[in-house]
């Protein structure tokens, strides 16, 4: 008996010591910071090639007669994330299918050697970003600058930032992502820390520290993990007091524009703010509009002057007229009608109720009030409306929730919130004449998460955010994100029950989302030189132009007695406009790597940071198939329905194929009549490629269109279809002289 105590004693203290252990483990004890690999290993690319190219895109210009020697075009991607960022830090685990840590470092080496990019800038979410991650960033930047060559004409420059990411649950309530990009890297030229809309977000709950600790079990990633959950549970928030006042290690938070602007101004650093995913409803509640960020001081239009039209998160640019859920007069929601060119998730989720309903043999009356039933819930629950009917898989929702008229759309589209809503709106709480406007320029980018800038220059999957994630393995990191799968059930149930019932990723929509992002885009600018202060004028002039991927070359100037205009202006006249389009097609692409990226960053890194693939152009350019010119005329009365104001394309020019590219020539004569201010900007198409995800959700239409059965992109799939590579000029703002 005395033995049995013996060691059942024994047996608890090894338990108790174990549990302690575990405990230990989970507070990150062996874990390592990824912001701290803050070091470029890659060299200065040589200067002959950055010359090269610089006289290549000089060439094209003469060739197509838009030479001048005061421009340059440079190209950049103004929204990059590392896996400081947490959700970059999540999907990049390998038991989610990535490689694991992509720090500072990599970005650096990455947007040198594999992209060959003019300028980049890091946008972690400052939601992620510890003190010691902002110091290890700044350093990280500064670093990759002083690998540049000489400051006057750097091989690329890098720019410091972060992202500030709010997501309301409500319309009234959200305000979306803004990237901030600080113009300089000196002290006196950074905020002492970055400023969040919140703190932590899903980072703030995580599993107790002995769950932790059993993971870390899994190898050295989840050290790193379990770190970085207790870092971020260990950092205060910082107090309300001015901005310079503040200690340094905390963490400031503005949860609104208005606050995040008036902290801007406190520190009285320059800085442009760049919102972006504006249309993607993974994280935009339906039914979200633009409209409230006019009101007030929610903008600030000496700074929020840019706004990100497309990235690998998919297409923003486009308004369309129907709506994920309709307002009732008592501020409640509904399900919009079924329509041919929409469905609603709300409608699908009736529809897939009442199907199983049927299907058990229930009478038709009930199943019909079960769908009913089924269509409430869904148009109540926000951004997951799918959580609502139990059991659902990805492929029973067809394309419901998308543009099916769109071109590489955001998932779950809010038209509400795209670029062209934006431009048509106005805010006429001060004045009827003189309505408050957005006069943003358009960029793209690629929204990326794996410390890659500019990775849509090949259309390879590995490269883009659209890798897939085989959550199908055990682990409790696994289980926190995948949750306990659910049988389908023929019934629905509100979102507050779906809510406390599912866990982790089952509470977004991840398969189908898969099939709707894309390599991303990129930004290019007309420059008066390549060093960090011109670079930095011509975003401030808006003087800029996104792509889809590609590095097309394109200019839209307003013609005038005086001389031109070009992108991103700003004039008054009563005379009719005229513009000028011309466009150039980007460089095919050789396979793999060129020599001078591979002598730089070595087989290895080549392999695990470009995947192999490079931006590795020929001497061969891609034809210009059209140029498009889109007209809006912005309210001047509230009332104004801005599906009426908003041409699509105006005018049209099909591009005869010519390795010079194409030049079309576009006027307004109903301008002069109009008498209203107008907003134009100008498309650009290359020819079809195959594209990853060029068909999204690979709908297989029955004979009266409608989409009967969805293939979604899998784990191993490039997922290639053809797609038209496009460039989005900024607008020319004509406003009617009175």
């Amino acid at each position: 008996m005395k033995v049995l105590r013996t060691l059942g004693l024994a047996s608890v203290i090894l338990l108790a010591l174990g549990a302690a252990g575990l405990w230990t483990l989970g507070l990150g004890v062996l874990g390592n910071a990824d912001s701290e690999d803050n070091i470029p290993t890659g060299p200065e690319r040589p200067a002959a090639l950055v010359a090269e190219n610089v006289s290549r895109v000089g060439a094209a210009a003469t060739a197509i007669g838009a030479r001048n020697p005061e421009r340059q075009i440079l190209f950049g991607d103004l929204h990059v994330h590392t896996t400081i960022s947490f959700d970059a830090f999540m999907l990049n685990l390998p038991v989610t299918g990535g490689q694991g840590a992509h720090p500072p470092a990599d970005a650096c080496d990455f947007a040198r050697h594999c992209a060959a990019l003019d300028f980049w800038s890091i946008n972690d979410h400052a939601s992620n970003i510890l003190p010691a991650d902002w110091q290890n960033t700044i350093e990280g930047i500064r670093q990759c600058n002083a690998l540049a060559g000489d400051a006057s004409n750097p091989d690329t420059v890098a720019f410091l930032g972060w992202e500030w990411t709010q997501s309301g649950k409500t319309p009234e309530t959200h305000y979306g992502h803004k990237n901030v990009v600080l113009a300089g890297i000196e002290d006196d030229e950074i905020p002492t820390r970055p400023i969040a809309a919140q703190f932590g977000g899903v980072a703030a709950t995580p599993p107790p520290a002995i769950a932790r600790g059993a993971a870390t079990l899994g190898g050295a990633r989840f050290h790193d993990l379990a770190l970085r959950w207790t870092d971020i549970g260990e950092t205060p928030i910082c107090p309300e007091a001015p901005v310079a006042e503040l200690p340094n290690d905390c963490v400031e938070i503005a949860p609104t524009p208005d606050e995040l602007f008036r902290k801007l101004d406190e520190w009285d650093h320059e800085a442009i703010v760049i919102p972006h995913g504006t249309a993607w409803g993974v994280y935009t509640p339906p039914g979200s509009t633009w409209d409230k960020q006019l009101a007030g001081d929610l903008h600030d239009p000496d700074r929020q002057t840019l706004i990100e039209v497309y990235s690998g998160h998919g297409d923003s640019e486009v308004y369309r007229d129907w709506r994920a859920v309709e307002r009732t007069p008592d501020d409640g929601v509904r399900c919009p009608p079924d329509r041919p060119d929409y469905t609603p998730m709300c409608q699908r989720a009736g529809q897939i109720v009442e199907e199983r309903c049927l299907a058990e043999g229930t009478p038709a009356e009930e199943c019909t009030q079960r769908a009913e039933q089924a269509r409430q819930n869904a148009a109540s629950a926000g951004v997951s409306p799918h959580i609502t009917v139990p059991g659902v898989s990805a492929e029973e929702w067809l394309d419901a929730g998308q543009c099916r008229d769109c071109d590489q759309a955001a998932f779950n589209y809010r038209p509400g919130s795209s670029a062209q809503y934006i431009a048509a709106i106005g805010n006429f709480d001060e004045s009827a004449d003189d309505p408050k406007r957005f006069r943003m320029g358009f960029i793209a980018a690629s929204d990326v998460h794996t410390a890659r800038p500019g990775i849509g220059y090949k259309e390879v999957r590995a490269l883009s955010e659209s890798r897939g994630t085989d959550l199908s393995e055990g682990g409790i990191v696994t289980s926190f994100l995948r949750g306990e799968p659910e049988a389908p059930e023929s019934r629905t149930r509100p979102y507050a029950e779906a809510a406390a019932q599912l866990s982790g990723l089952q509470l977004y929509e991840t398969e189908r989302v898969q099939s709707m992002l894309y390599t991303g885009g990129l930004v290019a600018v007309h420059a008066e030189g390549r060093d960090r202060e011109s670079i930095w004028s011509a975003m401030k002039r808006k003087e800029v132009y996104g792509t889809s991927g590609p590095r097309m070359l394109l200019w839209f100037d307003l013609l005038g007695e005086g001389g031109s205009l070009p992108m991103g202006s700003e004039v008054q006249t009563r005379d009719a406009p005229i513009f000028r389009v011309r466009a150039v097609g980007s460089f095919e692409q050789a396979p793999g790597c060129p020599d001078h990226a591979s002598d730089a960053l070595g087989p290895d890194e080549i392999d695990r940071l470009c995947r192999g693939e490079c931006y590795h152009p020929t001497d061969s350019r891609r034809p210009i198939t059209r140029i498009e010119l889109v007209r809006i005329r912005p309210q001047t009365h509230p009332d104004e329905d801005v599906a009426d104001l908003i041409d699509d394309p105006w005018q049209s020019f099909d591009c005869a194929p010519d390795p010079n590219g194409c030049v079309a020539t576009f006027a307004d004569p109903e301008y002069s009549a109009a008498q209203r201010d107008t907003v134009y900007y100008a498309r650009a198409f290359e020819a079809e490629i195959d594209t990853v995800n060029g068909d999204p959700l690979s709908c297989e239409l029955d004979e009266n269109g409608t989409c009967v059965k969805t293939t979604l992109c899998q784990v191993g799939s490039e997922c290639l279809a053809p797609y038209e590579p496009r460039a989005w000029s900024s607008p020319i703002y004509v406003d009617y002289s009175r």
